[in-house]
């Protein structure tokens, strides 16, 4: 099977030249440029380690350019699951907001106990964090200092001798 070369149209290098500079996400332009220099006569090789990709990435952005032209390039498909806590959203968000948790152990026990899915304190953190509830961590209650009467403050000799 012959490599695919990429030849890009007038409209099309322009589009190219604009969005590799400009555009917001980060891998839309890694892609761009990718094209671009593949368009200019660079080899794939090149063309990753120019990039800092792999070269298995570059044919996958050829592959991706050449199954749906230049949108088929800016299409991003990232994985992120939905969290299961997120079905349980409000029962959580209005248990804590009529009582706080101390801790997070116990934020996690009362989670546990609403819905029935365990989860490590980091994982709570994080999903209490997004819901906007704020935590703060329990810390000693600083003890104020020793009242220290005038009367109290009779200096005392170093010696004593009976009498």
């Amino acid at each position: 099977m012959a490599w695919f070369r990429v030849h890009l149209t007038e409209e099309q290098q322009r589009i190219v030249h604009e969005e590799r500079v400009s555009h917001p996400n980060l891998r839309v332009r890694e892609k761009m440029l990718v094209i671009w220099l593949l368009h200019c006569g660079a080899t794939r090789e090149h063309a990753a380690v120019v990039v800092g990709a792999s070269r298995s990435t570059v044919q996958r952005y050829v592959a991706a350019f050449r199954a749906g032209g230049l949108d088929g390039l800016r299409q991003c498909h990232v994985y992120r699951p939905a969290s299961e806590m997120a079905a349980y959203r409000d029962l959580i968000r209005e248990s804590f907001e009529k009582q706080p948790a101390c801790t997070m152990a116990e934020a996690c026990d009362r989670i546990f106990r609403l819905t029935g899915l365990r989860r490590g304190p980091s994982q709570v953190r994080k999903f209490l964090k997004d819901q906007g509830l704020k935590f703060q961590r329990t810390r000693a209650i600083p003890v104020p200092p020793k009242k220290t009467w005038p009367s109290m403050l009779q200096p005392k000799p170093l010696f004593s001798r009976p009498n």
